[in-house]
């Protein structure tokens, strides 16, 4: 493990609360053991040393360190591999890639896939179109669930760039997904493409079969628009 990892570590590891920590763990179903550091003392105290020790030295290294960090048991560490990555994510490579996927593939739960897939994949694929091509026919044919989510959501902050077309045609693949995650996805992602694109939306959610859990919230927001119209 580099010094760098080893530091970070131990600086936020000195800081953990058990009587946190259960609760913190019992929120997300005992998928993960948690230091106790809820998310506005650990932002704190990685800028902290962020401001002694700067940013890994280069994309590389960067890499390295996120990678460590998520092999840590401790769900905050995962927090913090990602926060590292975003802070250098307008510079990022399309040789990141291969590290965000196995990241999204490994200790998969929605709290790191989402910001993996909709904030950092999603980043690094709105500036290197031909990554999706690459990557999202890889990830729909997946039989990992997270990734066929990661496929979803990648789009999420796209507004009017978003690719309607594939959006739709990935929404019609997984209409029948029995997966809550799945559903859940596909109403996200149409909910937040309906503040762009409100009539090709709520055609698609007329015309196509989806999951009560995934129309309602794909409408979510339309619904709500009309309240406060009328």
């Amino acid at each position: 493990m580099l010094p760098y990892t080893s530091l970070l570590a131990e600086r936020l590891s000195s800081h953990a609360d058990p009587a946190v920590a259960a609760p913190m763990a019992a929120y997300m179903r005992d998928q993960f053991p948690f230091l106790g550091l809820k998310n506005p003392e650990r932002v704190a105290l990685t800028r902290a040393f962020l401001a002694e020790h700067g940013l890994p030295a280069g994309e590389a290294e960067l890499l390295q360190v996120a990678e460590e960090l998520w092999s840590l048991p401790q769900r905050e560490f995962q927090y913090t591999a990602m926060l590292l990555l975003e802070k250098r994510l307008k510079h990022a490579q399309p040789e990141r890639m291969p590290l965000l996927e196995r990241l999204i593939t490994t200790k998969s739960w929605w709290d790191t896939v989402d910001i993996l897939a909709g904030k950092l994949a999603g980043s690094l694929f709105a500036r290197y179109p031909d990554l999706v091509d690459e990557y999202i026919s890889k990830w729909t044919a997946s039989d990992d669930m997270w990734l066929n989510r990661s496929a979803l959501l990648f789009q999420l902050h796209y507004k009017e760039r978003t690719d309607r077309e594939l959006l739709f045609a990935l929404v019609r693949r997984y209409a029948g997904h029995e997966d809550f995650f799945i559903r859940k996805a596909i109403g996200w992602a149409l909910r937040e493409y309906s503040k762009t694109d409100a009539a090709s939306v709520t055609r698609l959610v007329e015309e196509t079969l989806l999951s009560p859990l995934s129309a309602r919230e794909a409408l979510k927001w339309l619904r709500g628009q009309d309240a406060i119209d009328d």
